[in-house]
């Protein structure tokens, strides 16, 4: 399953040592506490894999760019933890239903092209009460930039440009909507705060066990 971004995906693998000398802080504390089975989708390079806590048992990591997904393999030898590679999109993971104790969402909401299906697929894998990680760019609360977002992804102009990527999504809101529960949620500013991409938010989400749906899924 590839979604090739030829040109993107070599610019982000150059960037990401410079990208991760922002972000890396943030990065350990998305991931901070994880244990067990641990699903990230969008795991691009493999840029979180060297944070993950050795309490976690497996990272199956979904990455549906070519090149992106080698270079993460590369990556995954030298992890920390045990990490296994796969082709995959988030709207249709490869995994069976209830397998994971959380997901790792990295930069990747904003570019997935249903997010809601990307959600319910999330839902679908997790374990009753099981967490979903976020650190993510999200819509300004600002009313000039939140319209200038909106104007960039409606006129296609962004998506083409990132890879696919979304400045103006409510992600917050729809992982509300999808039936998560937010335990922890806080802003951060990631480079100059006059960017299209931020604001950024690192949370904790849990899926309430009632809304675990039945066990009927793929591996």
């Amino acid at each position: 399953m590839n979604h090739r971004h030829p040109i993107f995906a070599r610019c982000f693998d150059r960037l990401s040592t410079v990208l991760d000398r922002e972000t890396g802080p943030q990065r350990e504390e998305l991931l901070a506490g994880l244990r067990g089975r641990i699903l990230e989708v969008g795991a691009g390079n493999g840029i979180n894999f060297r944070y993950y806590p050795e309490a976690v048992r497996e990272v199956i990591a979904i990455e549906p760019e070519p090149y992106l997904r080698a270079k993460a393999r590369l990556a995954a030898a030298r992890a920390p933890v045990p990490v296994r590679v796969c082709a995959g999109t988030a709207s249709r993971l490869p995994l069976a239903a209830a397998s994971i104790d959380a997901a790792v969402a990295s930069l990747v909401l904003c570019t997935v092209p249903d997010v809601d299906a990307a959600l319910a697929e999330l839902r679908r894998v997790l374990k009753a009460g099981g967490e979903l990680r976020l650190l993510e760019h999200v819509r300004a609360g600002g009313s000039f930039k939140a319209m200038a977002q909106r104007l960039l992804d409606r006129t296609g102009l962004w998506p083409l440009l990132g890879g696919g990527c979304h400045c103006s999504r409510a992600t917050v809101a729809a992982v509300e909507a999808a039936g998560f529960r937010i335990e922890r949620l806080r802003t951060v500013e990631v480079g100059p705060r006059f960017l299209l991409t931020n604001p950024h938010v690192l949370a904790v989400a849990r899926l309430p066990p009632e809304l675990q749906p039945p066990v009927r899924g793929r591996d």
